[in-house]
């Protein structure tokens, strides 16, 4: 395998790590088990937005209620376009950087896909 090409993950059914790409789908050319890479495992927590849409690192999200800053006077406002930096397993489960107010933890239900 060349150094510019990706390895694939191996198969969620057996582990096997001959997998190959069909399409939108890998195949496990051991067990003929097949998935899409983009959905994820069983077990694995799925974030979602308030309007129902998937949400992984790295994508822009899009306040939609006016949200106060605790310990502030400052509030993150309607309309205001936020990249994920990276989700997590809490409360508030999205955290990010708005510009003006820095370092934020939301909830995804105050937030849609931009």
């Amino acid at each position: 395998m060349s150094d510019d090409q990706q390895a694939l993950p191996p198969c969620p059914e057996c582990e096997g790590i001959y997998a190959y790409e069909d399409g939108a789908l890998l195949v496990c050319s051991e067990c003929a088990h097949e998935w899409n890479p983009e959905m994820p495992t069983p077990g694995e927590r799925v974030y979602k937005d308030a309007n129902g849409n998937v949400l992984v690192d790295g994508d822009w999200v899009t306040i939609i209620k006016d949200l106060k800053v605790k310990g502030t006077s400052k509030v993150a406002k309607v309309g205001t376009k936020v990249k994920i930096n990276r989700l997590i397993d809490e409360d508030h489960d999205i955290d990010c950087k708005i510009d003006g107010i820095g370092v934020m933890k939301l909830k995804t239900m105050f937030v849609k896909k931009a």
